[in-house]
């Protein structure tokens, strides 16, 4: 294992979890905005206001993108598996 290697494939790590994460974070960050912009709107100050909404939110976007997350996260496995014997030498 070269240097170069273990560089690329923790980089390749890290792209596919922020591709996991991303849609549920950015759902998250989305309906927070919209939230608090509703909560400057009506000056109703309650700070648990945002929590359900967001939990909604993230669970809706989980839903949607879990086909598409499962379907990355196995082309990775399957990636890692079938070039094992290469990563070993």
């Amino acid at each position: 294992m070269t240097p170069e290697f273990i560089t690329a494939f923790f980089m390749e790590s890290i792209k596919t979890a922020i591709l996991l994460a991303s849609p549920m974070l950015l759902v998250g960050l989305f309906t927070g905005v919209l939230v608090s912009m509703f909560q400057a709107a009506t000056q109703i100050n309650e700070m648990t206001l945002v929590f359900v909404p967001k939990m909604l939110g993230v669970a809706l976007a989980l839903l949607v993108f879990f086909p598409w997350m499962l379907k990355l996260i196995i082309g990775f496995t399957t990636n890692l598996f079938v070039n094992l014997p290469l990563y070993v030498h």
